[in-house]
């Protein structure tokens, strides 16, 4: 995992430790952020941050929201912040060469528990029970090494995602995508989630370990960069464009689908996830949004 950190501060016995899950989709947030003195981070995948929070090596982390709710007696959550989205995400797929209730084996990724356990979710609501396994390589590999479903995430399903149904002429509506092409079939979970909810799916919160409240520079600098980030959204976009090889314009109606607060629709969405998930789960918890260290 790439680190970086700011310089030590001689008032602080150690720096706060954030880990950062830097997919595009919290760019928005994350890209303007100017870390306090006080303030070091570490990125990595969902899973290697859930795992850094839990075992205490980072102090808070926008981990996945499936781990927060299995450790809810353990973590708190920002009350303002989260990675949410209503309807289509376009970075959580399954991609699928068969129809959904003939699916017999489905490849997950480990990069991701949250993404994992809703598709869990969805398939016991759908009465379907295939094989699901864990494997890792791109969409089209799965699906050539016999595979007939392969759940992919982030900015690498993004692009797989932008293979299977692009290239897209300048007349294409980003409000109506396709999700098919070449014989393979894009199943957006954020979006099942939707149609059999009504609610927002809730992917991440800003969670820190109860006995380590962040300190109130970062929680200043975190909403400054988000309402940088927000104000920027054209220049972030084609940015990450660049990088992911993809249209400026898929990338920034990407961006706009995310909801960055965690308003009251995305707690009730998050709820309901927590009620399929586990029934008996802890508490959640929401922190004041500051703490004293």
């Amino acid at each position: 995992m790439p680190s970086a950190s700011g310089p030590q501060s001689p008032d602080s016995a150690r720096l706060y430790r954030a880990g950062w899950i830097h997919f595009t989709n919290v760019a928005p947030i994350l890209d303007p952020l100017v870390l306090p003195p006080t303030v070091s981070a570490i990125t990595g995948v969902p899973t290697q941050m859930n795992a850094a929070l839990l075992e205490g090596r980072v102090d808070i982390a926008n981990i996945s929201v499936a781990e927060f709710i299995r450790h809810a007696d353990q973590l708190s959550a920002l009350p303002d912040f989260s990675v949410s989205v209503l309807g289509q995400v376009y970075s959580v797929n399954l991609f699928h060469t068969a129809p959904l209730p003939q699916l017999r084996r489905i490849a997950l990724t480990a990069q991701s528990a949250t993404s994992v356990a809703l598709l869990e979710v969805l398939l016991r609501e759908w009465g379907l029970t295939p094989e699901l396994t864990r494997a890792e390589g791109t969409a089209q590999e799965l699906l050539s090494q016999g595979y007939d479903g392969v759940l992919r995430i982030g900015d690498s399903a993004l692009r797989e995602w932008y293979e299977v149904v692009g290239p897209l002429g300048e007349d294409t509506s980003m409000t109506r995508l396709p999700h098919q092409g070449g014989g393979i079939h894009v199943t957006d979970l954020s979006e099942e989630w939707y149609r059999l909810t009504g609610q927002p799916f809730v992917f991440a919160v800003w969670a820190y370990r109860k006995d380590t409240p962040p300190p109130p520079e970062l929680l200043q600098a975190m909403r400054e960069a988000r309402r940088q980030g927000l104000g920027e959204l054209g220049l972030i976009s084609q940015r990450h464009a660049q990088q992911l090889a993809l249209p400026r314009r898929v990338v920034q109606h990407y961006l706009w689908n995310f909801r960055y607060h965690l308003e009251e629709p995305d707690r009730r969405g998050l709820a309901r996830f927590a009620e399929l998930l586990a029934p008996d789960h802890p508490p959640l918890e929401w922190g004041p949004g500051a703490g004293s260290r």
